[in-house]
């Protein structure tokens, strides 16, 4: 089979292409992209034999690409670089036929400018702000005396010792939780973003230092990377900010709680002064003191002169006073008890006469008599008795039995008390 059959038939499972061939064709498809301008983090940079083996990183996704500077362009950069530096640099894709790997080689190398990354910063700024994560009112009070506070810093940097000594001077009870985390270059976003995230699910952690001494505004960049600046916004636990000295302003200072211009200054701001703080115990202590001893210095003072005052001077006036009137009051109740009971006897005797006149004892005692029938009705008419009819005859004392004669001729000038009757003693 020629070359020419080989390069130009397609493969397939009777007629595949040789491995050198399949390279052959990546390297042309690689080599017809040309030169091209990019822009990244230096994320790894290494000298060997006077040419530059590194890493570019994109600045805002998780892709990578390795370059090579030959000593030839080397030796005509005008500037230092190092892991960490934003670039542009002009490359071009090469492709390792015999190790079977890609690399950029790089033909111009340069810093990025100050003022593009302060513009693009600006943009971010703006963008966020106009999102309210700046507002004051998204700002939450620190507590007045943390038990515990989570730190995210660099291992053993002089950051974290500054807020844990200064802190504990401060407060030598409090208790601190640390994240360490890398402050600059490739790793720091992730690491700072999963070390506040860890912090802010802690429950015993009451506020959140993220700290990081000085640096350049390149080693700083880190603390306005868009997705750290968002997860701090979305933190529930307060969180200080105390990157840099006075003069950086990283966008992490915008979005946090409250802005520490350095870590010192953050310890300091967190964490009360158990001198001043015994002091203003004791000065209230003093001003309660001296306020009750004046309120109760006027309280006796108005009992005194409520004292002096005539009607208080002497008990016995009240006694005298209020004797008199118990005797007036005991007098007239006698005489308006008399009375009444002069009127209810009056009263009494004439209900007591009506009694008796109205009683049929009374009748019986003027001589009258009550007759009755056998069947205990009272005899009322001559007529309801006639000859022979028993009688039964109620006098003032006893009762008599008699029987009728029958009705009897009128007396004059006399009253019968009963019909004609023939008595016998009961």
């Amino acid at each position: 089979m020629s070359d020419a059959v080989a390069t130009d038939a397609p493969s397939t499972v009777d007629t595949p292409w040789p491995v050198g061939l399949l390279s052959s064709k990546i390297r042309g498809y690689i080599e017809r992209l040309g030169t091209a301008w990019v822009e990244g983090e230096v994320t790894q940079w290494g000298v060997s034999g006077g040419n530059v083996y590194g890493k570019l990183k994109d600045l805002n996704e998780d892709a990578t690409v390795s370059f090579t500077v030959w000593s030839s362009v080397k030796s005509r950069l005008t500037s230092d670089f190092k892991q960490g530096d934003r670039v542009i640099a002009l490359v071009k894709p090469n492709y390792w036929v015999k190790g079977g790997t890609l690399t950029m080689q790089v033909f111009e190398l340069r810093h990025v400018g100050l003022g593009d990354l302060l513009e693009r910063l600006e943009r971010l700024r703006k963008q966020l702000a106009s999102e309210g994560l700046f507002d004051a009112s998204r700002k939450k009070p620190l507590p007045f005396l943390p038990h515990c506070i989570g730190l995210v810093t660099g291992k053993d940097s002089d950051a974290e010792k500054d807020v844990i000594r200064n802190a504990q001077l401060r407060w030598p009870a409090v208790s601190f939780r640390v994240a360490h985390a890398a402050v600059q270059g490739e790793r720091a976003v992730g690491e700072v973003t999963t070390a506040i995230q860890r912090l802010d699910a802690d429950p015993e952690v009451d506020v959140i230092i993220v700290a990081r001494g000085g640096g350049d505004f390149q080693n700083l960049l880190a603390f306005s990377d868009e997705s750290l600046v968002r997860a701090a916004a979305a933190c529930v636990t307060p969180l200080v900010s105390a990157i840099g000295h006075e003069a950086d302003r990283p966008l992490l200072d915008d979005v946090a709680d409250l802005r520490a211009s350095t870590p010192t200054d953050a310890a300091k701001r967190v964490v009360p002064d158990v001198s001043d703080e015994l002091n203003r115990v004791q000065q209230a202590r003093a001003r309660l003191s001296t306020r009750l001893t004046g309120i109760l210095s006027h309280e006796v003072d108005r009992i005194g002169q409520l004292r002096s005052r005539p009607v208080l001077s002497g008990a016995d006036w009240i006694i005298d006073s209020r004797s008199e009137d118990l005797t007036r009051y005991v007098a007239r109740g006698v005489e308006l008890t008399g009375r009444m009971l002069e009127r209810s006897g009056s009263q009494l005797a004439e209900l007591r006469s009506q009694l008796r006149a109205l009683s049929p004892q009374g009748t019986l005692d003027r001589g009258y008599a009550i007759a009755q029938l056998p069947g205990g009705a009272v005899l009322r008419s001559a007529a309801d008795a006639p000859e022979g009819t028993a009688l039964v005859l109620t006098v003032a004392e006893g009762r008599l039995t008699a029987t009728s004669n029958g009705a009897a001729a009128p007396i004059v000038g006399a009253v019968a008390a009963t019909g004609p009757t023939t008595a016998s003693s009961n």
